[in-house]
């Protein structure tokens, strides 16, 4: 019998998805068709983003697993009855895109490049940076975005940290977990970057005790999540120099609303939600593999724990 999904992302991602989801279940020998309206009661599978147009999934009384488009979830557990599997979004285009961005800014910290783009003053001033080997970088979340970074940034020669929920193994990297650990992974960072999930759990994972953690001056990524940062501790940490930059590309409200200190504030770089998204080519394979594995009795991939919520 032919499998029913239906796609529930933006309207306008459908002409992007459509041919390359076709592709891939021709390509996997999967029966699938894909639509974007068909009656809930004739639907095997949903393709999701909270951005798209279902909310209620009651409707839907033969479903067999929401397939997010999106890495975070924290918005789409509650939405999802517990009883329907859910899978979360890892596919190599974000997690190469990510790779990208945070590797971009740790060297550009490292490398001291603002004072050159921003000081061009006439004041000469030939100080180099200390080469990569004697510069400690920490990673906050060791997932798959998480340990991408990591394994890059240990590549191009860091002393990389990363600190997990539950203890890791990755090769050159020094892995910590717990609240000790945690500690120990601050305490040497001058770069930190943050990609754990969203959860009850890790909001506020840098407030005022964790920032003073750090060694005075520290710089801050954060590529993950707006509510990873206690956001009134950090202005006070970049006030009084405890962190000497942060680089912010999520916020607990976005768009980042116009009168934020952060736009205005001379420590703070915003990006506008940009290090990294879903690409259609790379998504559409992990759809595809994940319905080809549900129809064939397989264990799904990247199958979301309720208990965590990831």
């Amino acid at each position: 019998m032919t499998a029913n999904v239906l796609f529930a992302g933006r309207p306008e991602s459908w002409p992007l998805y459509a041919p390359l989801l076709k592709a891939e279940f021709a390509r996997l020998g999967v029966d699938a068709s894909v639509h974007t309206e068909i009656a809930p009661a004739k639907v095997d599978y949903i393709v999701y983003a909270p951005s798209g147009p279902i909310s209620d999934f009651s409707p839907f009384t033969r479903l067999k697993a929401v397939l997010s488009m999106w890495a975070g979830v924290e918005k789409i557990v509650p939405a999802v009855p517990a009883a329907i599997p859910l899978t979360r979004m890892v596919d190599s285009g974000l997690e190469q895109g990510m790779t990208e961005w945070v590797a971009g800014h740790t060297l550009r910290y490292h490398l001291g490049m603002d004072a050159h783009i921003l000081g061009q003053n006439g004041h000469w001033d030939p100080k180099a940076p200390p080469l990569a080997k004697d510069r400690c970088v920490t990673v906050l979340g060791l997932g798959a975005l998480g340990t991408a970074a990591a394994k890059t940034l240990a590549a191009l020669g860091f002393q990389v940290a990363g600190w997990s929920r539950t203890r890791k193994h990755i090769d050159g990297v020094i892995c910590h977990s717990g609240g000790d650990g945690l500690k120990s992974a601050l305490a040497q960072a001058e770069i930190v970057i943050l990609l754990l999930p969203d959860t009850p759990a890790t909001e506020n994972t840098l407030n005022a005790e964790t920032l003073a953690m750090l060694p005075r001056g520290a710089r801050i990524i954060n590529p993950g999540r707006g509510p990873l940062i206690d956001d009134d501790a950090l202005l006070s940490a970049l006030n009084s120099g405890q962190i000497g930059h942060a680089t912010l590309d999520v916020f607990r409200i976005e768009p980042l609303p116009p009168g934020h200190p952060y736009w205005t504030h001379p420590n703070v770089t915003v990006t506008p939600h940009i290090a990294s998204e879903t690409r259609e080519s790379t998504a559409a394979q992990v759809i595809a593999e994940n319905i080809r594995r549900s129809e064939a009795g397989e264990p799904l991939l990247h199958l979301v724990d309720r208990s965590l919520g990831y």
